[in-house]
């Protein structure tokens, strides 16, 4: 079983800073269809987004929640597409508990589901995503949305080239399936 935890805000649709209503989400180009083809591969899908502005007390976690039903509404593969979602409130200056780039969510699924490291990827548009990636040892896969410059970000981060780096989202599915199909074949 492979397993791919994407990032919202940036990734699945348009970053709004502190977005809490759901008549604001905007779903980005070619999602619907790199998810389809994630689910056709037969992987499992999680949702691990932070989202301190719950820590902050700019809106609540219904709030969030009601975003993440009227993507999955745009999206168009039903309310169960995610096996799970790990909305993380914490803020950058509290402790860390699930906030990226914790790999705790990711740890969780592995052993609920007998996996490992291999058999994950974490998809985003950040550098706390590719950071989590790194902290657990899996493949982590950028999408550059336009949000800020990615790849001078993942450079100044110290990364240079070590995670691969799209510009949509198809693009990035196709490399992660491919990149586990041939870990398959490997095998």
């Amino acid at each position: 079983m492979k397993c791919v935890f994407v990032d919202r805000d940036g990734t699945l649709i348009r970053h709004r800073p502190y977005l809490a209503d759901p008549a604001n989400v905007e779903l980005l180009p070619s999602v619907a269809d790199g998810l389809t083809e994630f689910v056709s591969a037969g992987c499992k899908l999680f949702l691990h987004s932070n989202q301190s502005g719950i820590g902050r007390g700019y809106f609540s976690q219904s709030d969030a929640l009601a975003c993440n039903e009227e993507m999955l509404r745009q999206i168009g593969l039903g309310p169960q597409l995610f096996a799970g979602v790990c909305m993380c409130p914490e803020t950058p200056d509290q402790a860390v508990i699930y906030r990226k780039p914790s790999p705790k969510y990711a740890l969780e699924i592995i052993a609920k589901y007998g996996i490992t490291r291999h058999d994950i990827c974490y998809l985003g548009d950040n550098s706390s995503d590719m950071l989590t990636a790194r902290n657990l040892g899996c493949l982590g896969v950028a999408l550059s949305t336009g949000v800020h410059d990615l790849r001078q970000m993942l450079q100044q981060s110290g990364f240079g080239d070590g995670f691969p780096v799209f510009d949509n989202f198809m693009d990035a599915a196709k490399h992660v399936l491919s990149h586990f199909r041939h870990q398959n074949a490997a095998r």
